[in-house]
Order: structure tokens, then C-alpha cells, then sequence
């Protein structure tokens, strides 16, 4: 708790002002200081013999430990001044030597010593556990670390008064070593525990991130668990009667020592990338289109989930880089956002790794380089959105008019044709009525015709405007139904399998429909072919016949309509006309 005040305070001071390079070497001197004389006192101290050999061991792996932390945390320092992982980095270092004293042979340090011995492991799982900002995240880690500190410190305290810990111990009361050795494995163990639960808080940390895409971080945080269970494993051996205390001590000293350095490597690296802005700046020289600033943005930050979504203030919305709209909050769930603004104007969101924000830097590097190429990605994925939107026009347009030649055509059948219909049952009454009437017979039956002919007219418009034997029966017997009416010999083969979208079927049948009506118009032909199938997930219309050509697809309004239809589905509609060559008419429409 003492260290944690300690890196608060240097904390504040972090955040008024940067770190002074006076200061910097001031800290970096006493460190160096701190980690010779632990090395001294390990040597030659007391307490420090247990195995042959072991003194000078644990005088490098102390000495490493506290320079190691305390050189790094100052690195960190000066890069970060608004962090307080520095700051507690220079803690851990500088606590641990301080739990070094131990070995001294005056009563005061001694004792100080000895009573924050175990305070270093619980700081090493405070700082793993505030990673990266130096803050501990939730309540429940703030629990897990100030039990680890109160047992640290409290218990020790009960185990110096019970114990017998040699003549310079200034709070040795009624000594107890039944007790001593109670206190000290309830000790070890909540400790050990602690740490396990802080190693599960990692795991937990790396599951709700996702598949770590940013090798540093990964070694980081292994680096991190395992230094956690190094610690655990040491007090549950040394609680519990374990073999081998002295080796495992070793090891745990190497972990916890290697984490700063793989932090420390970390850090280099992420310096090192930003060498890579330089690539950056060679490659924005070329007019890159938006997918390949993406990638580009996500190899100079190193990761590969990075997404690039541009703002389009028209629809009020984010796009993607084909111009789809994007919803910004569920996809930067498990990420960081960061925006990018030029001119005073917001223009995009980069949504990347959250350890990105460690190197505002880089981000910010990256982002202002990349300015003028996200500003042009914005203005195409603008255009795309545009596109979007009228292809989605055009098809709501050709959907609606649909709907309304459905309706004219039900009202033209149900009311117009039953109507005379029913006119025609009348003169047929009227006819048996006036049967002495030879002049009145002959009008009747004219009227008849005329009737006949007027519903067998209706009856064509009624089709054009929509056929209904398309909706009742499907796309095969309304096209075997109008090339039987075709004017010239027509060769149908339809292979589909079962019947597909009806507005599949309508494009699919006006494109026959309108073709042979141009073939019995224009084209002079005496023989034509209609082929209707499945081709690679599309429908394939194609008609052919052996006439003079020279169908115009531009002033022609029935292919241009057809043109529009079928480009309405994504599809795409080629004619090709040679002058005295006949004409092929080719429909390809997607049917996913």
C-alpha cells in the first residue's frame, strides 16, 4: 500500500509536468545504487546461506530485479508522463530493494526490512495487474490487491512478534514458533492465491479482447502469468513443505525480472514501427483505392483487425470501404476508436487493438500522413454509398411500377372483361328473343364479334401489362405460352429447377417477351431460339434469331427498358446486332 502511494504521488507529478532529465538521472543513479548494495548485502549479509552457492545467485537475480524495474518504469516515464505504470515500475524496483535490508545488521533496517518481505511479490502483482495505464480495472482486482497487501504486511507483522527472526528484530514479542508457522502458511497461501486469481484475470483480459493480434502484447502478458505463477508455486512449496524452495526462488526471480525487459522490447518495437510511416508515405503516393488504404494503415500499425470506416454526413452514418453502411458502436465493441478529423471536419474512424492507444503516437503519426488518401477514400465511399442508394431506388421504382401493372391487370380482368363478357350472355338472350328477325339477328351477331374482338384485345394488353399465367403457373408455361403465339417458329428449352423469385421470373419472361415482339417487328426472321437456365448462381436468358440485325439498344425504348430492369437485379443485359447477321439477346441476372 505504501508503494501504491508512492506511485500515486509520482503520478501527479507526472501529470503537471514531464519528467526533468535532472530528475531522470537522479532516479536512474539511486537505482543503480539501490541495485549494487543489494547485491553487497546478498553476498555478504546474514540470511543469505542456505545452499552452497546460492548467495551469489540471489545477489545478480536481486540486484537484476530492482535495476530492471526501475530502469524500465523510467523509460515508460519519459515516454508516457500521463501514466502511471512508470511510476509504479520505479516503485516495484526500488520496494524491492528496500525488502532487501533484511540482510543488515542494524536493528532499524532490519526490521523495516523484514517487515515489508513480502510486500515486492503482491507490488509485482499490483503492476501486472495495472497494466497498461497503472490503474487496476474493477472492483474485484482492487480487492484481490488490497487483501494481498493487508496479508502481506499485517501477517508479517504477527509472524515478527511470534517469531524468531534473529537479534535485530526490534518487534519480537513472545516467541511462538507454532503460531509463527500457522500466520506464515495462511500467509503464503492467500498470497499464492491471490496471484493464481490475478492469472485468471489475464486470461479473462485476453478472452473479452479477442484473438490477440500484436505478437508484443502476447509475450507481454504471458510473460506477466507467468511470473504470477512462479510466485504462487515459491509460497505454496515453502508453505507446504515443497522440494527444490531454493531453485524455484531462482526461477521466480528470472520471470519476474524478464517481464520489464519484454516490456521493454515491446516498447522498442512499437518505436521501431514507426519506421514503417516511411512506407507508409511512399505508398500513399500513389492514388491507393480504398480497401488498399486499409491494408496499408493496418501493416503500419501491425493489425490486421484494423477497420477503416469513413463518415458520410449526407446520411448521417459510417461506411465501410465499398459503401455500405456500418454500424460504428456494435463493431467497436472489443475495440478502440480512434477519429480522424481534417480541417475541422470529422472524416473517418480507424477501429483498431485497444493496446494501440499505449502509442498515441504512432496513431497519430499514422493518421495524419494517411490525411488527403482517407479524405479521397471518404469521397469515394460516398460515391459508392450514392450508388447504393439509387441502385436500391431503381429497384424500389421497377418493384412498385410491378405492383401497380399486377393491379391494372386485376382490375382489366375483373372488371373490363367480365363486363363484356357479361354484355355478350346478354345479346345471346336477346338474340333467342328476336329470333323472327332476320336484320335484328345479323346486328346481334356483329355485335357479338365486335365483343370477341374487343376482349381478345383487352386480354392482350392485359398480358402485356402483366401476365398472369407468370404468377398462377410460373416462369415455363407463361414463356411455351407466348412463343405458341410468337409469329415466327420458336425452339424454347427452360432447365430450371422449381420455380425462383417471382421478380426473378417477371425480368426474366418481359426479356423473352419484349425480344420476340422486336423479332416479329424488325428483325425479318423465320426461325428464333429461347434458352432459360441456371449458370454459376445467375439465370441466363438467351435469345437468338436469323434475322437482318441492326437492333438499336440505345434508341430502342423496349431494350433500354429491359436494360434497366434487368440492371435493377444486379444483372446485366448485352446485345449483340450484327447488320445482316440476326440478333442475340443475353440476360444474366443473379438468383442467390
Amino acid at each position: 500500500m505504501a508503494a501504491s502511494a508512492i506511485a500515486a504521488g509520482l503520478d501527479r507529478h507526472a501529470a503537471t509536468a514531464p519528467l526533468r532529465a535532472s530528475v531522470s538521472w537522479a532516479i536512474a543513479i539511486v537505482g543503480c545504487a539501490a541495485a549494487v548494495t543489494s547485491f553487497v548485502l546478498a553476498l555478504g549479509g546474514e540470511g543469505v546461506d542456505v545452499e552452497l552457492g546460492e548467495p551469489l545467485v540471489i545477489a545478480v537475480l536481486t540486484a537484476f530485479v530492482t535495476l530492471s524495474y526501475v530502469l524500465c518504469g523510467l523509460f515508460v516515464w519519459r515516454r508516457r508522463p500521463a501514466s502511471r505504470f512508470g511510476p509504479l515500475m520505479i516503485a516495484a524496483g526500488f520496494v524491492n530493494f528496500v525488502s532487501t535490508l533484511v540482510w543488515v545488521r542494524s536493528d532499524v533496517p532490519h526490521t523495516v526490512g523484514q517487515a515489508i518481505d513480502l510486500v515486492p511479490p503482491v507490488l509485482f502483482l499490483h503492476v501486472f495487474l495495472a497494466f497498461p495505464d497503472g490503474r487496476l480495472r474493477g472492483r474485484f482486482v482492487r480487492v484481490i490487491v488490497v487483501t494481498s497487501y493487508a496479508t502481506a504486511i499485517a501477517l508479517e507483522l504477527v509472524r515478527m512478534h511470534f517469531g524468531e527472526f534473529g537479534p535485530h528484530n526490534l518487534l519480537e514479542g513472545h516467541a511462538n514458533a507454532r503460531v509463527e508457522e500457522v500466520v506464515r502458511d495462511i500467509q503464503f497461501t492467500i498470497v499464492s492465491v491471490s496471484c493464481l486469481t490475478g492469472v485468471g484475470v489475464l486470461a479473462v483480459r485476453r478472452w473479452h479482447a479477442g484473438k490477440p493480434l500484436r505478437r508484443s502484447l502476447v509475450l507481454l502478458m504471458d510473460a506477466f502469468a507467468l511470473g504470477l505463477v512462479m510466485i504462487a508455486f515459491l509460497f505454496l512449496s515453502a508453505a507446504f513443505g515443497g522440494p527444490w524452495v531454493a531453485q524455484i526462488r531462482w526461477a521466480a526471480f528470472v520471470t519476474l525480472a524478464l517481464a520489464p525487459v519484454v516490456f521493454l522490447a515491446g516498447l522498442f518495437q512499437a518505436r521501431l514501427a514507426r519506421s514503417a510511416l516511411g512506407e507508409l508515405v511512399v505508398e500513399l503516393r500513389v492514388d491507393l483505392a480504398p480497401s488498399d488504404l486499409r491494408d496499408a494503415l493496418a501493416r503500419t500499425l501491425r493489425d490486421r483487425s484494423l477497420d477503416l470506416v469513413y463518415w458520410l454526413p449526407e446520411f448521417a452514418t459510417y461506411a465501410d470501404v465499398d459503401g455500405h453502411p456500418v454500424d460504428i458502436g456494435r463493431l467497436g465493441r472489443r475495440r478502440a476508436t480512434t477519429l480522424i478529423d481534417r480541417k475541422g471536419e470529422h472524416v473517418a474512424a480507424l477501429l483498431h487493438d485497444s493496446s494501440l492507444q499505449d502509442e498515441p503516437e504512432l496513431l497519430g503519426a499514422v493518421t495524419a500522413a494517411a490525411g488527403m488518401a482517407i479524405e479521397n477514400g471518404r469521397l469515394q465511399a460516398d460515391l459508392r454509398a450514392r450508388l447504393e442508394e439509387l441502385r436500391g431506388s431503381r429497384a424500389r421504382v421497377i418493384d412498385a411500377g410491378q405492383k401497380e401493372r399486377q393491379r391494372l391487370e386485376r382490375n382489366l380482368h375483373d372488371g373490363a372483361q367480365q363486363r363484356l363478357i357479361a354484355l355478350s350472355l346478354e345479346l345471346s338472350l336477346l338474340e333467342q328473343r328476336l329470333g323472327g328477325d332476320p336484320e335484328a339477328t345479323t346486328r346481334l351477331d356483329q355485335a357479338r364479334r365486335q365483343i370477341a374482338l374487343s376482349l381478345e384485345e383487352l386480354r392482350d394488353v392485359a398480358r402485356g401489362i402483366h401476365p398472369a399465367v407468370l404468377s398462377g403457373h410460373g416462369l415455363q408455361v407463361a414463356l411455351e405460352s407466348i412463343t405458341a403465339r410468337a409469329p415466327v417458329p420458336v425452339r424454347l428449352t427452360v432447365e430450371l429447377d422449381g420455380r425462383m423469385q417471382e421478380r426473378l421470373e417477371v425480368v426474366a419472361y418481359y426479356v423473352v417477351s419484349e425480344s420476340l415482339t422486336n423479332i416479329a417487328k424488325h428483325a425479318r426472321a423465320t426461325h428464333a431460339t429461347v434458352d432459360v437456365g441456371r449458370e454459376d448462381g445467375r439465370v441466363v436468358v438467351d435469345v437468338v434469331d436469323d434475322g437482318i440485325g441492326g437492333a438499336d439498344t440505345e434508341r430502342g425504348s423496349g431494350l433500354r427498358g429491359l436494360a434497366d430492369r434487368v440492371e435493377a437485379l444486379d444483372g446485366r443485359l448485352r446485345v449483340w446486332t450484327p447488320h445482316g447477321g440476326g440478333t442475340h439477346v443475353k440476360a444474366e441476372i443473379p438468383c442467390a
